[in-house]
This record gives C-alpha cells, structure tokens and sequence, in this order.
C-alpha cells in the first residue's frame, strides 16, 4: 500500500521536473539576463560558468539559427559570391538587435556584454 503510494507521487513529479527543466525559453533567460545576443548572430552565456540549463539553451538555440543561416547562404551563395552561414549570421546580428528589447544583453565585435538602452 504505501510503496503504491509513494508510486504514484513519484510518477506525478517525474513530468512535473520535465516540465520544470523545460521551462526556460530565450524570451526568459534574456529577460533574465543569462544569454545575450551576439554581434555573429548567435547567442551567448553572460556569465562565464553557465549552469547546464542556460548551455543546453544556448547549444540548442545556435544549433537552430546555423541551420537557418547554412540555409539561407546555400540558397543565396554564388560561385563568383560566396555566402557563408557566418556571413548570413553577422547580417542578421543587426536585425536581431534592433529588434531586443531594452535591457537585452548584446555582445559587439571586441566588447563585453552591454545591456541595451
């Protein structure tokens, strides 16, 4: 009966942490100011020593935008003009920008992290 029980309530926690260790999206870490965005395009930590959350978000976030970005070179590269995801990351960087909300941590060329105005 009361390892049953025990069953039961644990079976209720395990999707509760899922849900929990879901829970961070990149509207909540900016806002939290745990990653910034990157003058390449990409996202960043702030800090130096991120928890294993903010790295898993950020690996999973860059992951995404180099797939787009692959994308957009490969479609818009020529063999006398080639475009690199790189490429395509620091044009989209400033769109990016513009578009953060204030207090959004930005990273330019040779700079720390800066809160934007």
């Amino acid at each position: 009966n009361m390892v049953r029980r025990l069953m039961c309530v644990l079976l209720l926690f395990v999707p509760l942490a899922a849900v929990a260790a879901a829970a961070l999206t990149l509207d909540t870490a900016r806002q939290q100011g745990l990653v910034g965005e990157d003058s390449t395009g990409f996202i960043g930590a702030v800090s130096p020593n991120p928890s294993k959350e903010v790295q898993a978000l950020v690996d999973d976030i860059n992951a995404k935008r180099r797939a787009a970005y692959e994308k957009v070179a490969r479609e818009t590269s020529t063999p006398s003009d080639p475009v690199t995801a790189e490429d395509v990351g620091r044009l989209g960087a400033g769109k990016i920008f513009d578009r953060a909300a204030p207090g959004t941590y930005i990273r330019l060329p040779e700079q720390g992290w800066q809160r934007k105005p």
